[in-house]
């Protein structure tokens, strides 16, 4: 029998990664830092591993394997089969994230890869200087790009943001896009680890060398137009659930709480994942009591009719499942054909 399901987190060591993550319970000696954690992962070397229970050790794809429609929807399972559709991950920016860009589902199909890479942002802390690129400041052009590319003035044609707690941006493959120094949010996103970086600042990796740019392979998968606000905007009140993303690969919720909220979803056809961003709180579901502070992940199977909420104090919390009355309309119904092309997943795949 199905139940919540927590796991544990995967840490990545990154060269732009920072501390605050350990601030917030989380051990990941022996590393020296940690950019990314990966709280639900399905990407296959990163898979994410249950935390208890009887399936405890067992990895989500295996899960997923055995239980299929009932972990995360007849109809959902039906399009992916055996390949969890979504990452989700909490990001501490220490230093600037390359300049990068993500494909679309239909490139990177082209290209061999499963599915492209549509995510979003969640800023859960952002120091007073702290900046998101995303997008052109205004339409331009291949040949444009490449000249400020070759020149070094890409920065100066970027659409630059600066957030704060509580901001969301929405970032559609295509959308050239870069987290700032002295962030801390939380990623919703398609499964995929595919990244085109453009421009990392000269930046060297651990080995002293230059970090690889995906300059050739970036090209075609830019979007052009231009961003003057990337900021998808809501307002919330407290003891609701507010809609903050809603497209074919996702729904994300936040439910900001201080009272027990009682939730329904017999007729939603889904998993959905609660990522806490905020306090301390607990989840009931199929008889089973799941405590998680901020931070971490409880993904509650698909034939959950009913999930309980509790909190001690104020808590943040975001809902995230894939609505399969929203998916994209492109044909596709099942996984997709697992023959790569080496030339584009074998060098693509890095952050």
């Amino acid at each position: 029998m199905l139940y919540p399901l927590k796991f544990l987190p995967l840490y990545k060591n990154k060269v732009w990664g920072g501390n605050k993550i350990q601030t917030m319970g989380f051990d990941y000696s022996p590393l020296p830092n940690c950019g990314e954690m990966w709280v639900l992962s399905a990407v296959p070397g990163s898979e994410s591993i249950v935390a208890d229970g009887f399936l405890q050790e067992n990895t989500l794809n295996e899960i997923l394997e055995i239980y299929m429609g009932d972990l995360v929807g007849e109809r959902n399972y039906e399009r992916f089969g055996d390949e969890f559709p979504l990452l989700l991950k909490i990001i501490d920016a220490n230093d600037r994230l390359s300049i990068q860009v993500h494909p679309d589902d239909q490139l990177a199909r082209q290209r061999g890869m499963e599915n492209g890479k549509t995510e979003m942002w969640y800023v859960m802390q952002a120091d007073t200087d702290a900046q998101i690129i995303d997008g052109f400041q205004l339409p331009t052009t291949a040949e444009s790009y490449q000249q400020h590319l070759q020149n070094g003035t890409l920065q100066d044609i970027l659409h630059v943001e600066n957030p704060v707690a509580g901001d969301v941006f929405f970032i559609p493959g295509g959308r050239v896009h870069a987290i700032g120094k002295g962030l801390l949010l939380a990623e919703i996103q398609q499964s995929s680890d595919c990244t085109y970086r453009i421009y990392d600042y000269n930046r060297t990796g651990d080995d002293g060398r230059p970090r690889q740019l995906h300059t050739r392979e970036a090209l075609s998968a830019i979007d052009f137009g231009a961003v003057h606000d990337g900021k998808s905007h809501y307002t919330y009140q407290v003891n609701t659930t507010t809609q903050l993303v809603q497209c074919p690969y996702f729904t994300t919720n936040l439910i900001a709480f201080d009272k027990p909220i009682r939730k329904d979803f017999s007729g939603l056809e889904s998993f959905v994942a609660y990522l806490c961003v905020d306090g301390l709180m607990a989840i009931k579901s199929m008889d089973t009591i799941v405590p998680f502070h901020a931070g971490e992940c409880v993904l509650i199977p698909a034939i959950a009719d009913t999930v309980e909420l509790f909190c001690e104090g104020m808590a943040k919390v975001l809902e995230i499942y894939i609505d399969p009355n929203h998916l994209p309309d492109d044909g596709q119904t099942h996984k997709y054909d697992r023959d790569w092309i080496a030339e584009f997943v074998d060098d693509s795949r890095m952050l």
